[in-house]
């Protein structure tokens, strides 16, 4: 595997009825790129694809390779807790022409053991192989944390698993993981505000939501960061770590939705069990997004450093 730098864990936008809105996510897609994304990754937990069923996951897939035309890598997520239903869903995902990678996080809910988990992304690998596998730790969503060991066996036992996008929320995990697993092995941090500590002790880039409402300036921060330019990259987190931060003060997606819709991208829509952010929420959201300069499309001003309310 080859990429590195910022993707895009892309939302999905719904139209009022609740159907995939394609059209805006078309435009998502085209305007992700005309920023300088390096990649896009479709129907992960921003792209709420724990709520679409089998050929909305699909389509949807689809649609945004469809939408890149070959301008950046894309990759599919596809996560189930159930082994025998993720080969069978991600053997569906070969099948889409142009797609460059497969995203799975760990089981949830069953809380597998280090066993349990090499098992069950081995039996991914062979129903996807050749197509490379991105492994997705993220312990506070599935309740079980993949060990950089695990990980390292991962790598050894099969060709295609080639990266990992590491959010457990602990350097010290992207530093052993840097530290045993192959230099060829992509690590990607899956937190906004860890990215530039994760690339410092290894990490080759940030799978990221903010990134879906300030597409340019994620990618010049991990860019940065990645070319040892730490005096821009700190500048660009220190700008931007009020929205890194306020994405979360309700459940992902809700407030990023909430945020492109002030901007104009697309609707806010969300599907149960997730329900939009209480009026509190989207007052404070329309307020730090008006001093980000993200509602009249202009840039920040020099040096300015939103207070965190």
């Amino acid at each position: 595997m080859e990429t590195t730098g910022c993707g895009t864990a892309i939302v999905t936008p719904f139209r009022a009825d609740g159907s995939v809105d394609e059209p805006a996510l078309w435009a998502l897609v085209n305007w992700q790129i005309e920023s300088g994304i390096d990649f896009l990754v479709a129907c992960g937990s921003t792209g709420e694809a724990a709520t679409l069923d089998e050929d909305e996951w699909l389509n949807t897939v689809r649609a945004v390779v469809e939408a890149a035309a070959g301008r950046v890598p894309v990759w599919g997520g596809c996560t189930h807790n159930c082994t025998k239903t993720l080969v069978r869903q991600a053997a569906l995902l070969t099948r889409v022409h142009g797609l460059s990678a497969v995203l799975s996080a760990n089981p949830y809910y069953n809380k597998p053991t280090q066993e349990g988990q090499f098992q069950h992304f081995t039996a991914l690998a062979r129903a996807v192989d050749p197509l490379p596998v991105c492994l997705y730790n993220v312990p506070g969503r599935t309740g079980a944390n993949l060990e950089p060991e695990t990980v390292a066996r991962l790598a050894a036992a099969a060709r295609n698993i080639q990266a990992i996008k590491e959010a457990s929320g602990r350097l010290t995990q992207f530093a052993e993981l840097a530290h045993i697993l192959p230099r060829w092995f992509k690590i990607f941090s899956g937190d906004d505000n860890l990215t530039l500590g994760a690339i410092g002790v290894g990490a080759h880039g940030l799978i990221s939501v903010a990134s879906n409402e300030i597409p340019k300036e994620v990618a010049q921060m991990v860019r940065a960061a990645l070319n040892n330019n730490w005096a821009e990259a700190r500048e660009l987190e220190r700008r931007f770590s009020p929205l890194f931060e306020a994405n979360f003060w309700e459940s992902n997606p809700g407030p990023v939705k909430t945020v492109l819709k002030l901007m104009g991208k697309c609707g806010d829509h969300l599907r149960l069990p997730l329900v939009p952010p209480t009026a509190a929420t989207q007052s404070r959201l329309e307020r730090l997004a008006g001093e980000l300069g993200l509602l009249k499309h202009v840039p920040m001003p020099a040096g300015y450093r939103s207070e965190v309310f």
